[in-house]
């Protein structure tokens, strides 16, 4: 099917090009944007399973439509704005000119059949370093972030400039050239693929950096919907002063090629609707009044991403809800599942020459936010139903993956399987003007144009993959370098923490290596023992299931705390555990993210994986009433060992010719 579409577009424009040979005309470069826009269709809120894919919620179907066809309340084209450059002191502080903007020479640049193959091979190398105050940004190609002092916002639009300086400022910054929100902003605007993983989420006490990074990221995404929304206008608008006879002429011009197959631009992947939430808000804040004189469906959104309240009540209920909390649960968990717990969602954002639609329709977004496991069942809904596609992920060209480390808390295979569904060629027209398509779409050369920013609190091999397997820009990768002081000093009690190193040749024989050590190093050990009270705590579940299996062809006496354990299994699991009814308990650590509950009676407490959260580390140890303590590693857990020793303890660590290693 996709095939056959993409032969049937070429054979289109070879026609047409074959026609229009002979025009010689020189034509400035336009601007894009046509776009459906059927408001009477449901809109793009996903809330159960068995609806449309086409925009409506999960549950409410609606009509096919084209997604580029002209709508007069879409967004106008801003020329003054982009006429002038801003000034501020009597100094430009924005490349306004589109002839120099990252957007331009980002999509307009050309990709040669060698370009293609280097690209495909998949093979990066970082070749600059520049330091900050507590990391390093490494990236490929040439360097630009020594260069930011010169091209302070290259290509941000004027509007949305003064906009968030006003905002700033208003909230008591003085310094915005040299803030974290500058400088990330400066990143993204660079097009290249970004992988941040040292963000400190609002929920553990970083409010003030999260916060910094949501704003440069979204104001990216403003600005790359607002130029695209330009190019197209500004097109339409100089083609609709020509005659038809000479129309044909002027479109061979490669400046009329000005949009993608679908309309939707920007994907943004959270993990939770709070957290879409408190972004979707900001959203909105940041936007430009001229741009939201009216917020449609504003209080359904309240209402279904919120608390279930007005926005008058939001904070209010709120504070209510974790003061409830406090007694029982540490404040990073109230302050990250205190609100919307809802992990299935997705939502279409649309901007208009006034306004901003919320729950409009996917065809005709400009915006989608989604939860992994929300666009999944899209995707898997179309795979079973002919009549249902996700075309709106064709054309995605900027997309955002935030709080990824809690992503991958859920079902980071979700995410992977997202990423390969986008820029595939579409299965239907969607009221595409073919004429139009920008000539690396058709090309299957999407992927390579596509920018992905991916954000973590911390890294681990999943993350990684994607980043190095799945993110092709032609511009480049930039990714952090962290070094880490570890969390040992948290541990408030004098216990011996004994580190035992096992030997794995490769990653993937890492995890039958560990298991092989546990059964003939450590289990004989606390079988043959009459003491009670040894805790297992494991990271993967699919471990957790192994080592049950093992336990049980053992007959050891051990209770289960999963993150699939039924609620009255866990209450007695943890009964006979303290009662010493039962001699060890499993324990994984998303069970502890999203319950953490607080276990009594450990007195031996192995830790078969080192957890991916290095907050869970001294919170678990903390929790043990004996005085012994087993972590089992191996080198390729470097990654996870440095977040907790420390990095140059993980280096000696996995380096050393001893295997053992003790700390206090």
């Amino acid at each position: 099917m996709y095939d056959s579409l993409l032969e049937s577009l070429r054979t289109k424009q070879e026609e047409y090009n074959s026609d229009s040979e002979e025009s010689g005309d020189d034509v400035e470069e336009a601007h894009d944007a046509s776009d459906d826009d059927n408001e009477g269709s449901d809109t793009s809120r996903l809330s159960e399973p068995g609806a449309s894919p086409h925009g409506g919620g999960l549950g409410n179907p609606v009509g096919q439509i084209g997604g580029n066809e002209t709508d007069d309340d879409d967004l106008e084209a801003s020329g003054s704005d982009e006429e002038q450059e801003l000034r501020v002191n009597g100094q430009p502080t924005s490349g306004a000119c589109a002839s120099t903007s990252t957007f331009h020479s980002h999509l307009d640049h050309k990709l040669s059949k060698e370009d293609v193959d280097k690209l495909e091979k998949k093979k990066w190398t970082y070749k600059w370093v520049v330091a900050m105050s507590n990391y390093k940004w490494r990236g490929t190609g040439e360097c630009f972030l020594k260069e930011l002092d010169s091209v302070l916002f290259h290509g941000l639009k004027p509007t949305l400039y003064k906009h968030w300086l006003g905002i700033y400022e208003k909230s008591g910054g003085t310094d915005f050239d040299s803030s974290k929100q500058r400088l990330f902003f400066s990143i993204c605007n660079s097009y290249r693929d970004i992988l941040h993983h040292n963000k400190k989420p609002f929920y553990l006490k970083g409010l003030e950096e999260d916060s910094s990074t949501t704003d440069a990221y979204i104001m990216h995404s403003l600005n790359h919907i607002f130029r695209t929304r330009d190019l197209i206008k500004k097109n339409e608008a100089k083609l609709a002063k020509l005659q038809e006879n000479v129309k044909a002429d002027v479109l061979n011009n490669e400046a009329f090629l000005d949009r993608g197959f679908t309309r939707p631009k920007v994907l943004i992947l959270l993990p939770l609707a709070s957290v879409a939430f408190r972004v979707v808000k900001r959203l909105i804040d940041l936007t430009p009044p001229k741009y939201k004189s009216n917020v449609e469906e504003h209080e359904r959104f309240y209402r279904e991403f919120g608390a279930g309240v007005s926005e008058d009540k939001e904070y209010e209920d709120a504070a209510e809800i974790f003061e409830s909390k406090r007694s029982s649960k540490p404040s990073d968990f109230q302050a990250l599942f205190g609100g919307n717990n809802n992990d299935h969602f997705m939502i279409g954002i649309k901007f208009t020459r006034r306004s901003i639609k919320l729950y409009g329709d996917f065809y005709s977004s400009d915006m989608i936010i989604a939860s992994p496991l929300g666009l999944i069942t899209k995707i898997g809904e179309a795979e079973l139903y002919n009549d249902k596609n996700v075309d709106y992920l064709s054309s995605i060209e900027v997309l955002i993956v935030d709080h990824a480390d809690i992503i991958l808390m859920q079902n980071w295979l979700h995410v992977n399987t997202i990423v390969e569904q986008l820029n595939r060629l579409p299965s239907e027209q969607h009221g595409t003007d073919i004429m139009r398509i920008r000539q690396w779409y058709l090309d299957g050369q999407a992927p390579f144009y596509r920018q992905s920013i991916i954000l973590s609190s911390h890294i681990n091999p999943d993350i990684n993959g994607l980043f190095n397997h799945h993110c092709l820009n032609h511009e480049g990768k930039v990714k952090l370098a962290s070094e880490y002081k570890g969390v040992l000093p948290k541990v408030v009690l004098q216990i011996r923490q004994i580190y035992e190193r096992y030997d794995a040749k490769t990653a993937e024989d890492a995890d039958d290596a560990r298991f092989d050590y546990f059964t003939k190093k450590v289990f004989p050990k606390i079988k043959d023992s009459i003491e009670g009270g040894i805790m297992l705590f494991i990271s993967s579940y699919f471990e957790f299931i192994r080592v049950r299996n093992f336990l049980k062809s053992q007959e050891a006496s051990f209770c289960l705390l999963g993150e699939y354990t039924e609620q009255s299994d866990i209450s007695r699991a943890r009964g006979w555990f303290f009662d010493g009814k039962k001699k060890i308990m499993l324990y994984t650590e998303r069970a502890h993210f999203y319950h953490r509950y607080k276990i009594r009676g450990i007195q031996n407490l192995i830790i078969y994986s080192l957890p991916e959260r290095k907050e869970f580390y001294p919170e678990v140890v903390n929790m043990l009433q004996g005085s012994a303590c087993t972590v089992l590693f191996s080198r390729f857990d470097q990654l996870r060992l440095e977040r907790i020793v420390g990095t140059a303890a993980a280096k000696r660590m996995v380096t050393s010719d001893k295997g053992v290693f003790v700390f206090c």
